[in-house]
């Protein structure tokens, strides 16, 4: 598992407790989980993204949600499409920028009335 971390676009962090790696290849279907863990496993999968330099997005609840939501393998479900698509547009915007590793925190969007 810790290998597959490589292959990721993004680990998504609950700071220091909780990690899960997500790959996703545009028409392939949907993003899916190719790492996971908490506590000494999940440290272990954010040492791997700083070692590869990947992106890390702090969202603890959907870190927690996809923990304990998915299987390694297993493609995320439909209902969290929106909020992992959310954490990717923001990933390829960093890549854009041309700053991706690191631990990075999504802004909450700007209300609209």
């Amino acid at each position: 598992m810790m290998a597959s971390v490589a292959t990721a676009n993004v680990v998504i962090v609950n700071p220091t407790h909780v990690a899960v790696a997500l790959k996703y290849e545009p028409g392939a279907g949907a993003p899916t989980v190719v790492a996971k863990g908490a506590g000494v496993i999940a440290a272990r999968i954010r040492e791997e993204a700083d070692k590869h330099h990947l992106p890390m997005v702090a969202d603890i609840p959907l870190a927690r949600t996809l923990y304990a939501a998915c299987d390694v393998g297993q493609e995320i479900p439909v209902d969290l499409y929106d909020a992992v698509a959310r954490v990717l547009a923001f990933v390829m915007a960093l890549r854009r920028k041309g700053s991706v590793a690191g631990v990075h925190n999504i802004r909450p969007m700007a209300a609209t009335r």
